[in-house]
């Protein structure tokens, strides 16, 4: 049966749609604000806007100073924080019922009036804090560069999910103080937003709260929409081999998904669940407890609205194991699922596992309220969060082979392979061991669908 979660919803004048579902269990309450915007939206040569607002939205608007948003909510007890996405980008806050109003005229000044505070000076500062964040979570960690390496494969050049969401370091280079402020009145408005209160308040007051904070706030023009992004699945195999400093070889398969909200994309997911959902899955069983060939497996759907999604699979091979074996396990899976399908154990058991892992999300206040922005802002229902798990439940193990048979097979993958730099003699070590890469591209179902298999990370 359906979760019973209250849900009350109004559009304010200016656009701004309001969420509200009252909890009178704990005396806590979570905003939750979600601008459809994303990493998707951005043009050749503006990669990385919205994830440098993220934190742009942090330094200070018209009656905040820099720094202020983080010591004022901390001060009554808030947690905080905001992420960027390929499809939108979130703040949040939860904090005990009596600072409300506080987080709301927070979230609203930044709406309104953040460019009060978004000069050269600003820009410049928070440009360097992206570029530290791209060398401590991309370029200095190890296998920290491979889903970059994966979206250019798997994704044509051009394609809105083509780049991530960190964006080029030219184009932050480049970028004017006049450009990032077109970017945001482009996208940040609040005709381009869902806001969710939940928590320990009353329908009423939050409504009226938020009309009282944000009521006044003037909507922007209607943004252009996304590019389209509907893409089919692979043809062919695409390889990019690396060699570096890593502490194991890793292997990781991507593969084209169908695009979220279907029943296809639950179907894709459950099928990567039971190749790689937890101690349970397939790839754990055979190889890390049976042949122990791998160290740890994982993998999983990564769902998307724009035309077409991704899910991935990972192994990390053990130590004195070539990592060919690991790809070849993996790649043999791959194809059985295809072929054979499903068990009805096994796809109870997986469904199982999404039915607590929803669950959990939804136990606190604050899991809450970003499923519900989630669902509003992408879906335009908020309700999906009372009746996802039926959607979960209601996959069919023919459904799941299905899927599997059009999208998740050995030889339409892209993969990322990374391998330990050994040390050669200095007289032996050519360009290409100076390089410490090698990229190879392989097209076609020759590609060796037969004895070559992908791993995600």
């Amino acid at each position: 049966m359906p979760l019973n979660y209250p849900l009350a919803e109004q559009t304010l004048d200016n656009g701004l749609r309001v969420i509200v579902s009252s909890d009178r269990n704990v005396p806590i309450v979570s905003v939750n604000l979600w601008y459809d915007v994303g990493s998707r939206h951005e043009p050749p040569g503006l990669t990385g806007f919205a994830h440098l607002f993220e934190h742009l939205m942090f330094q200070g608007s018209r009656n905040v100073e820099s720094g202020q948003h983080f010591s004022l909510l901390e001060a009554v007890g808030a947690s905080l924080n905001a992420s960027t996405f390929f499809d939108r980008t979130n703040y949040f806050e939860s904090l005990p019922s009596g600072g409300l109003e506080l987080a709301l005229w927070l979230e609203a000044d930044r709406m309104g009036y953040l460019l009060d505070a978004v000069n050269l000076e600003n820009l410049d500062n928070q440009r360097d804090v992206v570029k530290e964040e791209k060398r401590q979570s991309y370029d200095n960690r190890p296998y920290g560069d491979s889903y970059e390496r994966l979206v250019r494969l798997v994704f044509p050049e051009g394609h809105p999910y083509a780049h991530m969401t960190i964006g080029s370091m030219a184009d932050l280079d480049a970028a004017a103080v006049e450009d990032v402020h077109a970017f945001f009145r482009k996208y940040y408005g609040p005709n381009n937003a869902v806001l969710t209160i939940v928590g320990d308040v009353a329908e009423e007051d939050a409504f009226d709260a938020a009309k009282r904070y944000f009521g006044h706030l003037p909507a922007i023009p209607t943004p252009p929409p996304a590019p389209d992004g509907t893409l089919g699945p692979l043809e062919g195999v695409f390889r990019d081999d690396v060699v570096a400093d890593v502490p194991s070889d890793l292997i990781t398969m991507m593969f084209r998904l169908p695009v979220d909200g279907t029943p296809e994309l639950d179907a894709a997911a459950l099928a990567l669940d039971v190749l790689a959902g937890g101690q349970s899955g397939r790839l754990n069983r055979r190889l890390v407890r049976d042949e122990q060939i791998a160290q740890s497996v994982s993998g999983g759907a990564l769902p998307l609205i724009g035309g077409v999604s991704f899910g991935t699979l990972t192994g990390i091979a053990s130590d004195g194991v070539d990592l060919q074996q690991v790809e070849d396990a993996l790649a043999e899976e791959v194809e059985k699922l295809a072929a054979e399908g499903v068990t009805a154990d096994e796809l109870a058991t997986v469904q199982a596992q999404a039915e607590r892992d929803w669950l959990e999300q939804l136990a606190t206040c604050g899991g809450r309220a970003d499923e519900i922005s989630h669902h509003a802002l992408l879906f335009g229902d908020p309700n999906r969060i009372n009746t996802r798990i039926d959607e979960i439940r209601a996959v069919t193990a023919e459904e799941v082979q299905a899927v599997a048979v059009k999208w998740i097979r050995a030889e339409a993958r892209v993969q990322v392979t990374y391998r330990r730099r050994t040390e050669e003699p200095a007289d032996e070590a050519g360009a290409g061991a100076d390089a410490g890469t090698d990229a190879s591209t392989t097209a076609g179902a020759g590609a060796d669908a037969s004895n070559a298999a992908g791993e995600q990370e």
